[in-house]
């Protein structure tokens, strides 16, 4: 069973993949900030790691930076809801330093799925 963290700084966000994403048979954490990914990442290690690319303190593009550098097998999901353009730039900008894929918000669940089964 793959173990999977979800960063997002919008709680209904956050709770509500990790949910479906343990009702899909993943076993899955969820943190509010990069800061809080890296801290629960050191302790539990992760095989996944599903990031929105805005959010305070450290943002999703030094959060896949961090968790590229220190677990370089890591499968990296960036996630983006920003406006049209800066959305297609960020995500750009995602899978330029290590994301392995991107999800433009709002997404299907299946489509995160489909990124997670291969």
């Amino acid at each position: 069973m793959k173990r999977v963290l979800v960063v997002d700084d919008n709680a209904d966000l956050r709770e509500s993949l990790r949910q479906l994403l343990i009702y899909a048979g993943y076993e899955a954490e969820a943190a509010r900030d990069g800061e809080e990914a890296m801290r629960m990442h050191l302790r539990r290690g992760y095989q996944v790691l599903v990031t929105d690319i805005y959010m305070p303190r450290s943002d999703g593009l030094e959060t896949i930076q961090s968790f590229r550098s220190l677990t370089p097998g890591i499968l990296i999901i960036a996630m983006s809801g920003g406006g049209d353009v800066a959305k297609a730039s960020y995500l750009g900008v995602a899978t330029e330093i290590g994301a392995d894929a991107t999800l433009q918000k709002p997404f299907e669940f299946d489509a995160l799925l489909k990124v997670l089964s291969g």
